[in-house]
């Protein structure tokens, strides 16, 4: 069934069922970043592919709402499909909302699937719409009728992480929950988010593709935790191992009679940003709701000893797998290689680690003016791009270990470069080792920081239409809350432990995209009487392309931190290669 044909039966059901207007967003029913094929609907009834993005049909016009990170990609996949994109946040561009109070006459109804609609976001939407006396039908899963060969959600089995990996056992994980429940005063503590969940019971699944997560929710109580899944993905000894731990399975549809039960005097906890409101509307009217962000999504984000030490050995097995690769790359450039063939061989060589599980994303091998488009992917094009000895060519990816999770970007050189992409190139350079020096007060966030990595890049009128690095979990998600270096104000201090990612960039549409990307810990650095400072410390060990440098643009404190990052690079990597990959290596970290 092409595009056209599907909103075509869309807008049948939508008439049928008296709607003005329905709305298909991104999420799935835990408000994952990346959702499994079963809940891809944005991408299936609309073509774009993005992770971000919210799609609304009326009977005779269709939106697609998306931040700046998909421009390009959204402009080209929905050619032809009669869906118009808004580019979200910029001047002038209505949200979605107001986009609707525009099209729609009073009494009018607005229908979504409420399983997949998060409970504030319904709540703002209500509030908005009401205004014009629009009206909301939540219980509206249309696509579900219309979407014949829907995926199923996988039936892999879930397995324990190691407590060697992870550093602490469920059991004093789940005391510090409850623990945050006392000081809260409430019963209970609702998690819908995989990666919650998964964090604090010491599990991992294969439901989502790169992501290592189950679809389940939990609810901690008092004496008890219970954790509702499909019966099928858990095996005696995983499930007798939990139980000894107080962790008790239930089927995944039982969360609703549980809820529904809850006692009346009882009180609950709950992220109204990432519950579901159908789920949400399953509870019990006279308890006592606390709306609060997740318990565990600080404790996870603050890493331990234990992980520390594991993720700093999987960023050099990755590191070892990249200087292969790039070694690869330029000595295959002429033998008709694809974007493609590049991101399999990341891959293959990456399986040559030990602890390899999968990567952690979709590669975004990217070729000139392909690598304008911040989240490409080669598999989606319908011809394949060829490499060639000119222009640059980006490379943004990563892995999932057993021993953690890892993220990096690198633009390599191919051949002949402007004086222009070369200008560029040292400019992004400048932004990640100014960010990546910064030694800052602690209590401050990635937004007081964000302007130290931007700076170099507006001194010449540059800017990029992103944050500028987010939080990298732990054989978890690659993008993990809540700290992130962007714009967007945001009260999260940087802890000592947190990873985080700095990769600036500059993106020519239909000329060339530029992105360095490393991946750092934030660490404690000296105490004096105006309190402690705090620093960040690299876990990425990959060259940096010299051939695209403007020497004469690097201060010599720049050329002196450069440097000693490859002289680290070479120390670490080394006795990791053989010999031909280790003379290579010697030569890409010479000095300037």
């Amino acid at each position: 069934m092409e595009i056209k044909e599907r909103i075509l039966k869309l807008r049948e059901l939508m008439a049928k069922n008296n709607l003005a207007a329905y709305i298909v967003p991104s999420e799935d029913p835990h408000f994952s970043e990346w959702v499994g094929e079963h809940f891809k609907c944005r991408a299936w009834i609309s073509g774009f592919t993005g992770s971000a993005g919210t799609v609304v049909f009326t009977q005779d016009k269709a939106g697609l709402w998306t931040d700046g990170r998909y421009y390009i990609q959204a402009e080209k996949q929905l050619n032809n499909t009669g869906i118009k994109l808004f580019k979200a946040a910029e001047p002038d561009v209505p949200s979605y909302i107001e986009w609707l109070k525009d099209e729609l006459k009073e009494k009018d109804t607005v229908g979504f699937d409420g399983n997949v609609f998060s409970v504030s976001r319904v709540n703002k939407m209500e509030k908005e719409l009401s205004q014009k006396d629009i009206r909301i039908n939540s219980n509206l899963d249309l696509l579900d009728n219309i979407w014949y060969d829907r995926p199923e959600i996988p039936l892999d089995k879930i397995y324990v992480h190691d407590i060697k990996y992870c550093g602490r056992s469920r059991k004093e994980k789940i005391t510090q929950v409850r623990e945050e429940m006392k000081k809260n005063a409430v019963n209970y503590y609702m998690i819908s988010s995989l990666d919650d969940i998964c964090w604090l019971l010491n599990i991992r699944g294969n439901d989502i593709p790169h992501n290592p997560f189950v679809t389940s929710y939990s609810i901690v109580g008092e004496e008890e935790t219970l954790l509702f899944i499909n019966k099928n993905k858990v095996s005696s000894s995983v499930e007798k191992e939990l139980m000894e731990d107080g962790v008790f399975i239930k089927d995944y549809e039982d969360i609703n009679g549980f809820l529904e039960k809850l006692g009346d005097k009882s009180s609950i906890i709950l992220d109204y940003d990432i519950v579901n409101y159908n789920l949400f509307n399953r509870i019990n009217k006279n308890v006592n709701k606390v709306n609060h962000a997740n318990l565990t999504t600080m404790m996870k984000a603050i890493k331990n000893e234990v992980e520390i030490k594991n993720i700093k050995d999987a960023y050099i097995k990755d590191g070892a797998a990249l200087v292969q690769l790039f070694k690869w790359i330029k000595e295959n450039v002429n033998n008709n290689i694809t974007e493609i063939d590049v991101a399999e061989k990341a891959e293959e060589f990456r399986k040559n680690q030990a602890l390899y599980l999968d990567t952690s994303f979709d590669s975004i091998a990217c070729y000139r003016e392909n690598a304008a488009m911040m989240h490409y992917n080669p598999y989606n094009q319908e011809i394949p791009t060829y490499l060639n000895e000119e222009g640059f060519f980006l490379l943004d990816s990563g892995a999932q270990y057993l021993n953690g999770t890892t993220d990096i970007t690198r633009t390599i050189v191919l051949g002949k470069l402007t004086e222009e992409e070369k200008r560029d190139f040292t400019l992004v350079l400048k932004s990640v080792i100014a960010l990546s020096t910064a030694k800052f007060l602690y209590g401050a966030t990635g937004s007081n920081l964000d302007v130290l990595a931007r700076r170099p890049l507006w001194e010449y009128g540059i800017d990029y239409k992103c944050g500028t690095g987010h939080g990298v979990g732990f054989l978890s998600s690659v993008h993990e809350m809540p700290q992130r270096f962007s714009q967007v104000p945001n009260s999260i201090k940087l802890e000592k432990g947190m990873m985080i990612t700095i990769e600036p960039g500059v993106y020519k549409e239909g000329r060339y995209g530029i992105r360095t990307e490393n991946t750092v810990i934030v660490v404690e650095d000296e105490k004096t009487e105006f309190g402690q400072f705090m620093r960040f410390e690299e876990l990425c060990y990959v060259p940096i392309d010299k051939g695209a440098i403007v020497i004469e643009m690097l201060t010599s404190y720049e050329k002196e931190w450069l440097n000693n990052y490859h002289k680290r690079v070479f120390e670490t990597l080394s006795p990791y290669l053989d010999k031909a990959c280790t003379e290579w290596l010697l030569k890409e970290t010479k000095e300037i």
